[in-house]
Protein backbone atom coordinates (compact mmCIF):
# COMPACT_ATOMS: atom_id res chain seq x y z
CA UNK A 1 0.00 0.00 0.00
CA UNK A 2 1.46 3.33 -1.08
CA UNK A 3 1.80 6.70 1.49
CA UNK A 4 -0.88 8.40 -0.27
CA UNK A 5 -3.64 4.79 0.50
CA UNK A 6 -2.39 4.88 4.36
CA UNK A 7 -3.50 8.63 4.72
CA UNK A 8 -6.68 8.42 2.18
CA UNK A 9 -7.78 5.18 4.29
CA UNK A 10 -6.94 7.21 7.56
CA UNK A 11 -9.32 10.01 6.39
CA UNK A 12 -12.52 7.74 5.99
CA UNK A 13 -11.46 6.06 8.91
CA UNK A 14 -12.03 9.32 10.93
CA UNK A 15 -14.96 10.66 9.12
CA UNK A 16 -16.40 6.95 9.94
CA UNK A 17 -15.96 7.59 13.32
CA UNK A 18 -17.24 11.30 13.13
CA UNK A 19 -20.80 9.86 11.78
CA UNK A 20 -20.60 6.90 14.47
CA UNK A 21 -20.02 9.53 17.47
CA UNK A 22 -22.53 12.05 16.09
CA UNK A 23 -25.49 9.11 15.65
CA UNK A 24 -24.71 7.75 19.07
CA UNK A 25 -24.98 11.82 20.69
CA UNK A 26 -28.52 12.64 18.46
CA UNK A 27 -29.93 9.07 19.90
CA UNK A 28 -29.15 10.13 23.54
CA UNK A 29 -30.21 13.47 23.06
CA UNK A 30 -33.73 12.29 21.40
CA UNK A 31 -33.90 9.70 24.28
CA UNK A 32 -33.67 12.20 26.94
CA UNK A 33 -35.92 14.46 25.46
CA UNK A 34 -38.61 11.57 24.67
CA UNK A 35 -37.82 10.88 29.01
CA UNK A 36 -38.19 14.46 29.56
CA UNK A 37 -41.56 15.26 27.42
CA UNK A 38 -43.26 11.81 27.43
CA UNK A 39 -44.36 11.37 31.01
CA UNK A 40 -47.62 13.33 31.78
CA UNK A 41 -48.05 13.51 35.78
CA UNK A 42 -51.80 13.76 34.93
CA UNK A 43 -51.96 10.63 33.38
CA UNK A 44 -50.08 9.04 36.41
CA UNK A 45 -51.28 7.89 39.92
CA UNK A 46 -49.29 7.33 43.33
CA UNK A 47 -50.44 4.08 44.89
CA UNK A 48 -49.37 3.38 48.38
CA UNK A 49 -49.83 -0.13 49.72
CA UNK A 50 -49.15 -1.28 53.38
CA UNK A 51 -48.90 -5.27 53.87
CA UNK A 52 -49.63 -5.70 49.81
CA UNK A 53 -53.34 -3.61 50.62
CA UNK A 54 -54.13 -0.59 48.63
CA UNK A 55 -54.12 2.32 51.29
CA UNK A 56 -54.31 5.55 49.63
CA UNK A 57 -53.96 6.40 45.70
CA UNK A 58 -52.85 9.95 44.67
CA UNK A 59 -52.22 12.00 41.50
CA UNK A 60 -48.77 12.64 40.30
CA UNK A 61 -50.37 16.24 39.06
CA UNK A 62 -51.91 17.35 42.51
CA UNK A 63 -48.96 18.52 44.78
CA UNK A 64 -49.39 17.38 48.31
CA UNK A 65 -47.37 16.03 50.92
CA UNK A 66 -48.56 12.86 53.20
CA UNK A 67 -48.16 11.30 56.36
CA UNK A 68 -48.38 7.30 56.48
CA UNK A 69 -48.41 5.92 58.90
CA UNK A 70 -48.00 2.50 60.49
CA UNK A 71 -48.13 0.12 63.31
CA UNK A 72 -44.02 -0.55 62.66
CA UNK A 73 -43.30 3.41 61.91
CA UNK A 74 -44.04 6.52 59.81
CA UNK A 75 -43.02 7.80 56.45
CA UNK A 76 -43.36 11.38 54.93
CA UNK A 77 -44.17 11.42 51.28
CA UNK A 78 -44.25 14.44 49.24
CA UNK A 79 -45.74 14.89 45.55
CA UNK A 80 -44.82 17.65 43.53
CA UNK A 81 -43.72 19.36 39.73
CA UNK A 82 -44.90 15.47 38.68
CA UNK A 83 -42.27 13.91 41.04
CA UNK A 84 -43.22 11.96 43.99
CA UNK A 85 -40.39 10.82 47.17
CA UNK A 86 -39.83 9.94 50.62
CA UNK A 87 -39.09 13.24 52.45
CA UNK A 88 -38.21 11.07 55.50
CA UNK A 89 -39.07 8.31 57.24
CA UNK A 90 -38.05 6.85 61.13
CA UNK A 91 -37.12 3.47 60.02
CA UNK A 92 -33.67 2.58 60.68
CA UNK A 93 -31.52 2.76 57.26
CA UNK A 94 -33.70 5.45 55.76
CA UNK A 95 -33.09 3.61 52.42
CA UNK A 96 -36.46 4.83 50.93
CA UNK A 97 -35.70 8.41 51.39
CA UNK A 98 -32.00 7.27 50.00
CA UNK A 99 -34.11 6.41 46.53
CA UNK A 100 -35.25 9.33 45.61
CA UNK A 101 -37.61 10.79 43.15
CA UNK A 102 -40.02 8.97 41.15
CA UNK A 103 -41.37 10.36 37.77
CA UNK A 104 -42.80 7.01 35.91
CA UNK A 105 -44.82 4.39 35.17
CA UNK A 106 -43.40 1.33 37.58
CA UNK A 107 -40.79 3.16 39.20
CA UNK A 108 -41.04 2.68 42.93
CA UNK A 109 -40.57 3.57 46.16
CA UNK A 110 -40.19 0.70 49.12
CA UNK A 111 -39.76 0.72 52.63
CA UNK A 112 -39.51 -3.05 53.82
CA UNK A 113 -39.09 -2.05 57.81
CA UNK A 114 -42.57 -0.62 57.28
CA UNK A 115 -44.26 -3.16 54.96
CA UNK A 116 -44.60 0.08 52.34
CA UNK A 117 -44.56 0.49 48.52
CA UNK A 118 -45.08 3.70 46.77
CA UNK A 119 -45.84 2.72 43.14
CA UNK A 120 -46.38 4.90 39.92
CA UNK A 121 -49.12 3.52 37.97
CA UNK A 122 -51.31 4.57 34.59
CA UNK A 123 -49.41 5.80 31.31
CA UNK A 124 -46.19 7.72 30.93
CA UNK A 125 -46.26 8.09 26.84
CA UNK A 126 -43.15 6.23 26.27
CA UNK A 127 -44.73 3.61 25.40
CA UNK A 128 -42.18 0.95 26.22
CA UNK A 129 -43.06 -3.00 26.25
CA UNK A 130 -42.39 -5.42 28.79
CA UNK A 131 -38.76 -6.20 27.79
CA UNK A 132 -37.72 -2.69 27.01
CA UNK A 133 -39.49 -0.96 30.32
Amino acid sequence: MGEGQGTRRRKYDLILLAIVVLAGLALTAAYGLSRMGGADAAELTVVVRQDGEVTATYSLAQDGSYTITSEDGVNYLVIEDGAAWMEDADCPDRLCVKQGKIRYAGDSLICLPHSLVVELTGSDGLNLDGVTK
